[in-house]
C-alpha cells in the first residue's frame, strides 16, 4: 500500500518537473518575446537603411539624392511618467492628435509593446534639430534614422516616379521577405522599374542603454552590428535641359513630348503635360499632397506618354504608304485623284503621287491604298478578301511596335490598338464585314489606337530605314556602363529598307512645302515631319506631328501630341521643332514660334 502511494507521488513529482522544462523550453527558445524582454532594457535593435542610389542624366547631372530624414520610434513598454504637455511642446503635437497616434499604434499588425515601433514618421532635418537635446526627456522614445529623396530639378516626375512606404497589400505579396512595414520603395516611374537595384540592402546595429534607457555604445563592440550596402546610381537616358525645356513649351497644356535617339532608342525627353512637383510627394505633408494631385481633375499622375491611347491621325499614313509598297499594290509614282465624293479632304491638290500625297495628307489616296491591300481578289468573297488582306496588312503594321507593348523600362505600358479580324469578329457580333466597313482605319482614325511613345518609336524607326531600339530611360546601371540586354537589341520591321527612303522624302516636303511648313522648319538643318489632326468630338481635335533630324544620320525622332489643339501643323509642329532645334543647337533662334507656343492661342 505504502509502496503505491510512493510511486504515485514520484510520477506526479516527474511530470510537475516534466511540464516546468517544457515551459522553459517554450520560454527560452521557441518564443523570443521573453529574450527580448530579458534584453529589451539592456540592448536596442536599430535598423541601418541603407541609401538609396542617385540618379543622374545622360550628362552626369544630378537629378535625384537623398537627404537625411528622421522616425520616432516607441517601446512601449519602457514609456513611464510621460510629461504629455511638454511631449506635445516639442514635437509640435496638438492633444488630439497625440490620443489618435497611440491609438492608431496599437492597430499596427508589427506592434509589440516590448519591441521599438514607429509612433511618427517623416521628421525632417529641422524637426530633428529641434528635439535631438530634449528627446532623453522621453523614454521609450527613440530616433531611427532614414534618408528620403530629394530632387534637383522639378523636371520628369512622370518619368522618374516616387518613392513611398510600402503598402500593406504590396507587403503581403512580397514573396522575398526583403520589405518590413515602414519601408520605403519605388512606387512608380523609373524608381519602381529598376527597385531592386535602387534600393540597396539594410544592415543593423545593437546598442547598448544604462537603465534609464540612454545609449551607452555599440553592444560587443559591434561584432554582431551588419553593415547596409548602398543601392546602385543610375546613369539615365535623359537630357535634364531638353526635358525642362520640353516641360516649359507644354505649360498649361495637355499632352504628351517625347524624343529618342534613333540609333541608340534612348529617351532624350519625355514630357507629361500637366505634371507635379515631384518634391510634393516626400516629407510628412505626402498623404495631404497626394490626395490632392490625385483628385487633380487634369490627372497629373496619368502618365500620357505611355498610357494615354489616342487615334494616330494622318501621321498613321506614312506606315500605311510602306506596307502597300512592301505588298506591291503602289509604287511611288502611282497616282490616284482626290475624289472627295467618298472620303472628306483638305488643301488644294488633284492627282497626287505617294510623296505628294503623304505631303498634302490626301485622304482619298490612302483610301484607295488601303482598298487595294485588302481586297486583292484572293477570294471571291468580299468579305473572306477583306479577312485574308487585313491579316496580311495587320502583321505588317504591328511589326512597326503598333498594338503591343514596346517594354519600354517603365511601368504601365499601354498596348494601344491595330484591329485584327478576331477583332472585328467580336465588334461586329459574328456579323460580316468588310472593307466599307472598316477603311477610316487608312487615315489613321476608326478603330486605330496609340500611345505616344509608339509613335515616337515609329518615326525612330523610319530615320533608322527599317528597325528599332527598345525606347528606354536608363543607359548605365551602378558603374556597369551599360542598359539592360533587352535594351541593345535591334528589332526590324517586314519592310525593305529602300522604301524608308520614300518615307523620308516625303516627310521633308511635309516640312518644306506641305501641312508641317513655316513653323517646323529649320534654317541649317533637314527636319523629315508629318502632321496629324485626331478627331475628338464634340472637342476640338488633337494635334499631332511626328519628325526626326537631321534627314542624314538622325540624332532625334519626336512625337508630340497637343490635346483638343486642332491642325497638328500649328501647336505640335511648333513644339517638336523647338525641341528638334534645342536639342541640337543648344537653344531657339526662333523667338517668335516659341512665343506663339507659350501663348497656346492654337484654335484662333
Amino acid at each position: 500500500m505504502n509502496e503505491g502511494r510512493k510511486e504515485i507521488i514520484q510520477i506526479v513529482f516527474v511530470l510537475v518537473a516534466f511540464v516546468f522544462l517544457v515551459k522553459l523550453f517554450f520560454i527560452q527558445v521557441l518564443d523570443d518575446r521573453y529574450a527580448q524582454l530579458a534584453n529589451s532594457n539592456a540592448i536596442l535593435r536599430q535598423i541601418d537603411y541603407p541609401v538609396r542610389g542617385l540618379i543622374r542624366d545622360r550628362h552626369g547631372k544630378l537629378i535625384v539624392y537623398n537627404t537625411p530624414e528622421f522616425d520616432l520610434q516607441i517601446i512601449h513598454r519602457e514609456v513611464k511618467n510621460l510629461d504629455t504637455a511638454r511631449f506635445l511642446d516639442v514635437f509640435s503635437l496638438t492633444r488630439a492628435e497625440l490620443l489618435q497616434t497611440f491609438k492608431e499604434l496599437k492597430q499596427k499588425k508589427e506592434y509589440s509593446p516590448v519591441k521599438p515601433t514607429i509612433f511618427l514618421t517623416k521628421l525632417s532635418a529641422r524637426d530633428f534639430a529641434k528635439i535631438e537635446d530634449n528627446i532623453d526627456e522621453f523614454p521609450g522614445f527613440y530616433i531611427q534614422a532614414r534618408t528620403t529623396r530629394a530632387y534637383n530639378a522639378q523636371a520628369a516626375a512622370n518619368a522618374i516616379g516616387y518613392v513611398s512606404e510600402i503598402s500593406k497589400t504590396k507587403l503581403e505579396k512580397d514573396k522575398t521577405g526583403i520589405y518590413k512595414q515602414g519601408d520605403y520603395i519605388g512606387q512608380s516611374g523609373i524608381e519602381a522599374f529598376y527597385e531592386q537595384y535602387l534600393r540597396g540592402t539594410r544592415g543593423v546595429r545593437f546598442k547598448l542603454r544604462n537603465v534609464d534607457g540612454i545609449e551607452k555604445g555599440s553592444f560587443r563592440d559591434g561584432e554582431m552590428d551588419t553593415l547596409s550596402t548602398p543601392g546602385q546610381d543610375l546613369t539615365t537616358t535623359l537630357d535634364l535641359d531638353l526635358q525642362s525645356y520640353g516641360e516649359y513649351l507644354m505649360k498649361g497644356k495637355s499632352g504628351s513630348i517625347i524624343a529618342i535617339e534613333p540609333s541608340t532608342g534612348e529617351i532624350l525627353s519625355m514630357v507629361s503635360g500637366p505634371s507635379y512637383d515631384p518634391t510634393l510627394l516626400t516629407g510628412k505633408n505626402y498623404s495631404s499632397n497626394f490626395v490632392l494631385i490625385s483628385n487633380d481633375t487634369m490627372k497629373p499622375l496619368f502618365n500620357r506618354p505611355l498610357m494615354a491611347q489616342y487615334r494616330p491621325g494622318s501621321i498613321f499614313k506614312i506606315a500605311q504608304a510602306m506596307v502597300a509598297l512592301q505588298e506591291g499594290v503602289i509604287t511611288p509614282e502611282t497616282r490616284i485623284r482626290c475624289d472627295r465624293s467618298i472620303i472628306d479632304c483638305h488643301g488644294p491638290h488633284t492627282n497626287e503621287d505617294l510623296r505628294g500625297a503623304i505631303t498634302n495628307s490626301c485622304n482619298p489616296y490612302f483610301r484607295d491604298v488601303l482598298r487595294r491591300m485588302l481586297n486583292k481578289g484572293k477570294s471571291n468573297n468580299p468579305f473572306d478578301d477583306t479577312r485574308i488582306g487585313l491579316t496580311e496588312w495587320d502583321k505588317h503594321i504591328s511589326s512597326f511596335g503598333f498594338g503591343k507593348r514596346l517594354g519600354i523600362d517603365l511601368p504601365n505600358e499601354k498596348n494601344g490598338l491595330v484591329p485584327s479580324p478576331a477583332f472585328y469578329d467580336r465588334a461586329y457580333g459574328g456579323r460580316p464585314w468588310k472593307f466599307s466597313n472598316i477603311y477610316s482605319i487608312a487615315i489613321g482614325e476608326g478603330e486605330n489606337l496609340v500611345v505616344p511613345l509608339q509613335m515616337a518609336n515609329f518615326a525612330a524607326t523610319v530615320a533608322n530605314k527599317g528597325y528599332y531600339i527598345t525606347p528606354h530611360l536608363v543607359k548605365s546601371i551602378g558603374n556597369s556602363g551599360k542598359p539592360l540586354p533587352a535594351y541593345i537589341e535591334k528589332h526590324y520591321t517586314t519592310i525593305d529598307s529602300m522604301y524608308f527612303r520614300v518615307a523620308a522624302d516625303a516627310m521633308q516636303r511635309v516640312v518644306e512645302e506641305g501641312t508641317g511648313q513655316y513653323r517646323a522648319k529649320l534654317k541649317d538643318v533637314i527636319v523629315c515631319g508629318k502632321t496629324g489632326t485626331v478627331q475628338n468630338d464634340p472637342k476640338p481635335a488633337h494635334a499631332v506631328f511626328i519628325a526626326f533630324a537631321p534627314k542624314v544620320n538622325p540624332r532625334i525622332a519626336v512625337s508630340v501630341y497637343v490635346e483638343s489643339a486642332g491642325q497638328g501643323g500649328r501647336s505640335a509642329a511648333s513644339i517638336a521643332s523647338l525641341m528638334i532645334e534645342k536639342y541640337l543647337y543648344g537653344a531657339t533662334q526662333r523667338p517668335q514660334i516659341e512665343e506663339y507656343v507659350l501663348k497656346g492661342k492654337f484654335l484662333n
